[in-house]
């Protein structure tokens, strides 16, 4: 097994654009398989020339530096094609939640300003209709387009990509409720690759089976990326299907994969019938310590790494590869191949900013090559969200042990964690409120079975309105995407307040009556 530096040095060091790494690794694995989507698979030398198909399209649509094409879609060869032709124009990928419901596909597409719109046949409806009742006249391709261009002449030419130029915009819920727009540069995108090859020992050969979302910064930075870095293949799925997750690993050969926590203790719990032992994955990202004993001893998966990271500083801490082990904690800083390179630091302080002893819980406080540029066009947020000497606030409350281990403890943000998604507070709360029915509203996390958060909405209603349960997940499902839409409602007669006459969340998360007082949709009928 070659380790990290060695198969970065496999290749031709690059400039650190999108378009120069892929052809370092195009030189030496140009009739390898890149990658396999559903039943087709694609060389890198004919993923190149596709790349070059679809550039020369992007470029007779006028796409120019900066410019941004929205693509709302389940996972697809076409999120792969679309960031790599992008990237050659330097031009901006924004991929959009395809459950997305219409008012929030209409605030991301209006807000990215989208020159272009890619879609699948799912999505397209809501959609189109978003980018009309907000003004916007993009043109429109189906994902299968992309996938073929029959009859396309690659571009000859195309832009001068810059390392630091704006390859993607990925959308993150924020604590004032409105989603916002995280930037991140090509380089930024390549360092987060060659990073996860070195949290993963990825090797040339792997094949890197991808079932979380492209919308999501997993997949984008650390899946496919990490293959760029190794020169590996990627195996893009649909989506996650436990029912499917063995046979597909089996049948597509696949070493690697990345999970979450809910997607891990699912598989744990599913009928073993759907196992199928002669899968050959060797390396997990993304493993929590409830399933670690399951898919190591039960499930012949060696390698189970976990970590931490954020959209906006991808890869920050990650469990070593190659050194110790320690349950429930999210590893040491992590670190690139490079041993040259400076890498990521952390602090952990106090509400005054103070840095606090090991073993003292405090928020994280993160310095990364991996960071942001910035929330898109949205210059006093960014400005929130780092120190005045350039520290990340992450708004995570963790505590670190004396071998630099770090562990997490809760979150400072409004932000509840379901699913793989990070879904505001506020958002639910704007939402909700804005029932004629309802007189105040505070939605929090409550803890989940599977792991992760549930979603509880604290109700008042408005003197002399009648509500229930279902009202309220109604009205959520008509405006939100469906894992948005809470699991418990609790209706009370008023919200705690704080001396400022701010609602008290954290009272409502701290009362271990609430949530057996609030009626659980899951259950009823």
């Amino acid at each position: 097994m070659l380790n990290p530096l060695q198969v970065l040095a496999l290749y031709v060091k690059h400039n650190d654009t999108i378009q120069d790494a892929f052809a370092s690794r195009l030189e030496r694995n140009g009739g390898k398989a890149f990658c396999v989507f559903n039943e087709r698979s694609w060389t890198w030398s004919e993923f190149d020339n596709a790349v070059g198909r679809l550039t020369a399209v992007l470029l007779a649509y006028g796409l120019k530096r900066g410019d941004r094409v929205g693509i709302v879609a389940r996972n697809h060869v076409a999120h792969v094609l679309l960031l790599l032709a992008c990237a050659r124009l330097s031009a901006i990928m924004v991929p959009v939640n395809p459950d997305f419901g219409q008012s929030e596909a209409e605030y991301v597409l209006h807000n990215a300003d989208i020159s272009g719109l890619v879609v699948d046949s799912e999505a397209k409806d809501v959609a189109v209709s978003a980018c009309a009742n907000k003004g916007l006249s993009p043109w429109v391709l189906h994902v299968d387009k992309l996938e073929e261009l029959t009859g396309t002449t690659p571009a000859a030419s195309y832009g001068n990509p810059q390392p630091d130029d704006i390859c993607c915009i990925i959308y993150t819920s924020g604590t004032t409720g409105f989603p916002k727009g995280v930037m991140h540069s090509q380089r930024s995108f390549l360092l987060a690759g060659e990073a996860f090859v070195q949290r993963m020992y990825l090797q040339p050969d792997e094949r890197m089976m991808i079932v979380l979302p492209m919308y999501h910064m997993n997949a984008l930075f650390y899946s496919l990326s990490g293959a760029i870095g190794a020169g590996a293949t990627i195996i893009l799925r649909p989506r996650f299907s436990a029912s499917n997750f063995w046979s597909d690993a089996a049948k597509y050969q696949a070493s690697q994969t990345n999970i979450i926590e809910a997607a891990s203790n699912i598989l744990r719990l599913r009928p073993r019938s759907e196992f199928v032992p002669s899968h050959q994955l060797k390396r997990l990202y993304g493993i929590r310590e409830s399933a670690v004993k399951t898919f190591r001893e039960e499930f012949k998966v060696p390698y189970l790494i976990g970590g931490y990271g954020m959209t906006e500083v991808p890869g920050v801490t990650c469990s070593p590869f190659d050194g110790p082990q320690k349950p429930g904690s999210m590893g040491p800083i992590g670190r690139h191949p490079d041993p040259k390179l400076p890498w990521a630091q952390c602090r952990v302080v106090d509400d005054a900013g103070n840095d606090v002893p090991d073993g003292q819980e405090g928020e994280l406080l993160v310095k990364t090559p991996i960071v942001m540029q910035g929330y898109f066009r949205d210059p006093e947020q960014t400005a929130k969200a780092f120190t005045a000497d350039g520290w990340f606030l992450t708004g995570d409350f963790v505590k670190r042990d004396a071998d630099g281990y770090f562990y997490f403890v809760s979150r400072k943000k409004d932000i509840i964690r379901r699913r793989g998604e990070n879904i505001a507070g506020a958002e639910l709360d704007r939402v909700i409120g804005e029932h004629p029915d309802v007189k105040e509203v505070a939605v929090v996390a409550v803890p989940a079975e599977l792991g992760e958060d549930e979603i509880l909405a604290a109700v008042v209603v408005k003197a002399g309105r009648l509500m229930d349960a279902k009202d309220v997940a109604a009205w959520c499902a008509e405006r939100l995407a469906p894992q948005k839409v809470p699991r418990y409602v609790a209706f009370l007669s008023e919200l705690p307040y704080t001396s400022t006459n701010k609602i008290q969340k954290a009272a409502l998360r701290a009362d271990p009556t609430l949530k057996s007082r609030a009626v659980d949709l899951s259950r009823s009928s």
